[in-house]
Protein backbone atom coordinates (compact mmCIF):
# COMPACT_ATOMS: atom_id res chain seq x y z
CA UNK A 1 0.00 0.00 0.00
CA UNK A 2 2.52 2.34 1.09
CA UNK A 3 4.57 1.44 -2.07
CA UNK A 4 1.34 2.21 -4.36
CA UNK A 5 0.55 5.51 -2.57
CA UNK A 6 4.00 6.82 -2.92
CA UNK A 7 4.35 5.74 -6.35
CA UNK A 8 1.61 7.79 -7.27
CA UNK A 9 2.50 10.54 -5.67
CA UNK A 10 5.28 10.57 -7.95
CA UNK A 11 3.35 10.09 -11.07
CA UNK A 12 1.26 13.08 -10.51
CA UNK A 13 3.81 15.16 -9.38
CA UNK A 14 5.77 14.49 -12.24
CA UNK A 15 2.53 14.73 -15.03
CA UNK A 16 1.21 18.25 -13.68
CA UNK A 17 4.14 19.83 -15.87
CA UNK A 18 5.35 17.31 -18.62
CA UNK A 19 5.73 18.93 -21.81
CA UNK A 20 3.20 17.07 -23.87
CA UNK A 21 -0.51 16.56 -23.10
CA UNK A 22 -0.27 13.23 -23.92
CA UNK A 23 2.90 12.34 -21.73
CA UNK A 24 0.31 13.86 -19.07
CA UNK A 25 -2.71 11.66 -19.73
CA UNK A 26 -0.55 8.48 -19.64
CA UNK A 27 0.98 9.28 -16.71
CA UNK A 28 -2.40 10.07 -14.95
CA UNK A 29 -4.35 6.96 -16.12
CA UNK A 30 -1.24 5.47 -14.70
CA UNK A 31 -2.51 6.23 -11.33
CA UNK A 32 -5.58 5.13 -12.00
CA UNK A 33 -7.70 7.90 -13.23
CA UNK A 34 -10.48 6.83 -16.10
CA UNK A 35 -9.58 8.98 -18.71
CA UNK A 36 -11.69 8.47 -22.30
CA UNK A 37 -10.48 9.18 -25.64
CA UNK A 38 -9.12 12.63 -27.20
CA UNK A 39 -8.73 14.56 -23.86
CA UNK A 40 -6.76 17.39 -23.83
CA UNK A 41 -5.33 18.15 -20.07
CA UNK A 42 -2.95 21.12 -19.77
CA UNK A 43 -0.50 21.67 -17.29
CA UNK A 44 -0.57 22.42 -13.79
CA UNK A 45 -3.41 20.17 -12.99
CA UNK A 46 -3.84 19.40 -9.09
CA UNK A 47 -5.92 16.47 -7.95
CA UNK A 48 -6.36 16.98 -4.48
CA UNK A 49 -7.06 13.52 -3.09
CA UNK A 50 -6.68 10.99 -0.29
CA UNK A 51 -3.75 9.19 -1.98
CA UNK A 52 -4.99 5.52 -0.90
CA UNK A 53 -8.71 6.47 -2.98
CA UNK A 54 -9.32 4.66 -6.24
CA UNK A 55 -12.33 5.56 -8.76
CA UNK A 56 -12.42 9.13 -7.48
CA UNK A 57 -12.14 10.67 -10.46
CA UNK A 58 -13.92 10.20 -14.09
CA UNK A 59 -12.79 11.74 -17.55
CA UNK A 60 -14.94 11.33 -20.71
CA UNK A 61 -14.32 11.26 -24.18
CA UNK A 62 -13.23 14.47 -26.17
CA UNK A 63 -13.00 16.68 -22.49
CA UNK A 64 -10.88 19.77 -22.60
CA UNK A 65 -9.03 20.80 -19.52
CA UNK A 66 -7.53 24.28 -19.00
CA UNK A 67 -4.21 25.21 -17.45
CA UNK A 68 -3.80 25.33 -13.13
CA UNK A 69 -7.49 23.52 -13.00
CA UNK A 70 -8.00 21.87 -9.52
CA UNK A 71 -9.90 18.69 -8.93
CA UNK A 72 -10.67 18.13 -5.34
CA UNK A 73 -12.07 14.48 -4.20
CA UNK A 74 -11.12 14.90 -0.91
CA UNK A 75 -10.56 17.41 1.65
CA UNK A 76 -10.04 17.54 5.45
CA UNK A 77 -8.41 19.62 8.08
CA UNK A 78 -5.46 17.49 8.31
CA UNK A 79 -4.10 17.90 12.16
CA UNK A 80 -6.46 20.74 13.23
CA UNK A 81 -8.08 20.98 16.85
CA UNK A 82 -10.87 21.60 14.49
CA UNK A 83 -11.53 18.39 12.68
CA UNK A 84 -14.41 17.12 15.13
CA UNK A 85 -16.68 20.15 14.56
CA UNK A 86 -16.37 20.09 10.45
CA UNK A 87 -17.49 17.89 7.63
CA UNK A 88 -15.07 16.04 6.28
CA UNK A 89 -15.25 16.50 2.39
CA UNK A 90 -14.79 13.40 0.23
CA UNK A 91 -16.24 12.04 -3.09
CA UNK A 92 -15.94 11.04 -7.05
CA UNK A 93 -15.77 13.90 -9.63
CA UNK A 94 -17.17 12.79 -12.82
CA UNK A 95 -16.67 15.00 -15.85
CA UNK A 96 -18.41 13.92 -19.19
CA UNK A 97 -18.11 14.15 -22.42
CA UNK A 98 -17.60 17.31 -24.50
CA UNK A 99 -17.26 19.42 -21.04
CA UNK A 100 -14.66 22.35 -20.85
CA UNK A 101 -13.27 23.05 -17.70
CA UNK A 102 -11.63 26.72 -18.12
CA UNK A 103 -8.37 27.66 -16.30
CA UNK A 104 -7.91 27.94 -13.01
CA UNK A 105 -10.97 26.29 -11.68
CA UNK A 106 -12.01 24.43 -8.73
CA UNK A 107 -14.48 21.61 -8.61
CA UNK A 108 -14.90 20.22 -5.42
CA UNK A 109 -15.88 16.52 -4.13
CA UNK A 110 -18.71 14.71 -5.54
CA UNK A 111 -19.70 16.86 -8.17
CA UNK A 112 -21.02 15.89 -11.63
CA UNK A 113 -19.65 17.54 -14.76
CA UNK A 114 -23.06 17.38 -17.62
CA UNK A 115 -22.00 16.41 -20.92
CA UNK A 116 -21.66 19.35 -23.20
CA UNK A 117 -21.17 21.43 -20.12
CA UNK A 118 -18.52 24.35 -20.07
CA UNK A 119 -16.99 25.70 -16.29
CA UNK A 120 -15.31 29.28 -16.94
CA UNK A 121 -12.15 30.03 -16.14
CA UNK A 122 -11.37 30.67 -12.07
CA UNK A 123 -14.94 29.32 -11.28
CA UNK A 124 -15.42 27.27 -8.33
CA UNK A 125 -17.91 24.54 -8.51
CA UNK A 126 -20.33 23.30 -5.77
CA UNK A 127 -22.93 21.77 -7.23
CA UNK A 128 -23.71 19.86 -10.27
CA UNK A 129 -23.37 21.03 -13.68
CA UNK A 130 -26.51 20.53 -15.96
CA UNK A 131 -24.85 19.33 -19.60
CA UNK A 132 -24.96 21.71 -22.14
CA UNK A 133 -24.84 24.68 -19.79
CA UNK A 134 -22.40 26.87 -19.02
CA UNK A 135 -21.41 28.46 -15.31
CA UNK A 136 -19.06 30.86 -13.82
CA UNK A 137 -18.23 32.96 -10.72
CA UNK A 138 -17.75 31.96 -6.97
CA UNK A 139 -19.20 30.02 -6.36
CA UNK A 140 -20.22 29.05 -9.84
CA UNK A 141 -23.76 30.11 -11.13
CA UNK A 142 -25.49 29.11 -14.75
CA UNK A 143 -24.65 32.23 -16.95
CA UNK A 144 -25.79 30.70 -20.15
CA UNK A 145 -27.14 27.30 -22.05
CA UNK A 146 -25.20 26.10 -25.13
CA UNK A 147 -27.34 25.26 -28.35
CA UNK A 148 -25.48 22.71 -30.61
CA UNK A 149 -25.18 23.60 -34.60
Amino acid sequence: MIVRKFKKKILKYFAKNLPSYKLRIRMYKSCGYSIGKQVYIAEGLTIAEKLEDSDNLRIDDRVAIGPNVILVTSSDPNFSKIWDSVKIQRGKIIINSDAWIGAGAIILPDITIGEGAIVGAGAVVTKDVEAFTKVAGVPAKIIGLISLK
